[in-house]
């Protein structure tokens, strides 16, 4: 009785707890029993992508600093792993650690600029050191290769020792990799949501004057929460460098990726630990069925346009590039009628049943 006790003082009920170990034991088996490296892929993807809404909500949903510039981070991780493991021969696993180094370098840098500024004007702010990260990333062709990007020639096999533990010829050790960073940055939020370090942070969410008139250093833990969220967004950007095996700064620091890691959270629910998750079983499968025109397609299956018309045409041509267009209609339809996003709306529902 004692061990549920404490599990329900910690924000844990029994059921909880045997509900996350079951889905983790399925998460664990799941390539044991699913060969298809299509469906595996997209759990790659999904992995990525909780990542990234988990680093950016450390920052945005529980500092309530809400930074577009996030792609900056992402892309400094990847570029310093892909630059160490094409050109200097390092193994991506201790170029993870260098580009964690570099980002906490330049998250300090950007904060003691930043964080100067409060509300639309940091927003801007975000963005712009992201822009003046990617134009230099363009520019200095002789250390970054420019618009040119980096190709991995071959990913080096992971090795303790002599042993050889896999040599990523497969999607299975990319999937336990991101399963594993995955669980990493939902423990850190975790953290930061139950601990003294966490409560400041809300507090300067909530109210920055108040929290400063308590005591609260605001600059030091603003920074501190910037140098985490910049930290564990360098470790998606070097997972997704080694798992795509190409990099550019259009795709790893342009403006799209920030606004996609932002909309993560926005759409899952802002300031917890689940909403990135949500965000990303809406995101992932919306981007890949706009990638693959599967939407289009749907629409014609269902007879509402004729697949010769011209608005079929039209369709056809254009739907799949309109990730800005339906993104955008979709942050709209969530503030609008789920402000609290899709997690915080299920939860409104499940109360009003119980009463």
């Amino acid at each position: 009785m004692k061990i549920f006790r404490n599990m329900h003082n910690s924000g844990f009920s029994p059921l909880s707890v045997i509900s996350a170990a079951a889905i983790l034991s399925l998460l664990l088996a799941f390539p044991l029993f699913v060969k298809t490296p299509y469906i595996l892929h997209m759990m790659i993807l999904f992995f990525l992508s909780i990542i990234m809404g988990e680093s950016w909500n450390i920052l945005g949903g529980y500092t309530g600093q809400y930074s577009v510039g996030h792609a900056a981070y992402f892309g400094v991780g990847a570029y310093t792993t892909m630059m160490l493991m094409q050109f200097k021969q390092i193994p991506p696993w201790f170029g993870m650690w260098a580009g964690m180094v570099m980002v906490v370098v330049v998250a300090l840098m950007i904060g003691s600029i930043c964080f100067r500024l409060r509300g639309p004007y940091f927003v801007l702010a975000s963005i712009a050191v992201a822009e003046i990260i990617r134009l230099s990333a363009m520019n200095l062709k002789d250390i970054t290769n420019g618009a040119e990007g980096i190709l991995a020639t071959e990913i080096m096999p992971l090795k303790i020792g002599g042993l050889v533990v896999t040599d990523f010829l497969t999607k299975v050790p990319f999937y336990y990799i991101g399963l594993a960073f995955t669980l990493i940055t939902i423990l850190a939020n975790y953290l930061v949501q139950h601990s003294k370090l966490g409560y400041y942070f809300q507090a300067i969410r909530e109210d920055q004057d108040a929290a400063h008139s308590l005591g609260i250093n605001l600059t030091v833990y603003k920074n501190i929460a910037l140098a985490i969220s910049a930290v564990l967004t360098s470790l998606a950007g070097s997972f997704y460098a080694i798992y795509v095996g190409f990099i550019d700064p259009p795709t790893v620091l342009g403006l799209d990726t920030s606004v996609q890691i932002v909309l993560i959270c926005i759409i899952g629910g802002i300031g917890t630990i689940m909403g990135p998750v949500i965000g990303s079983l809406v995101l992932v499968p919306l981007s890949e069925a706009l990638r693959t025109n599967m939407i289009a397609h749907g629409i014609f299956m269902t007879g509402l346009v004729s697949e010769q018309s011209a608005a079929g045409t039209f369709l056809k041509e254009n739907l799949g590039h309109a990730h800005a267009l339906i993104y955008g209609i979709l942050v709209v339809v969530v503030i609008l009628f789920m402000p609290d996003g899709v997690l915080g709306f299920i939860k409104k529902l499940t109360q009003k049943k119980m009463r």
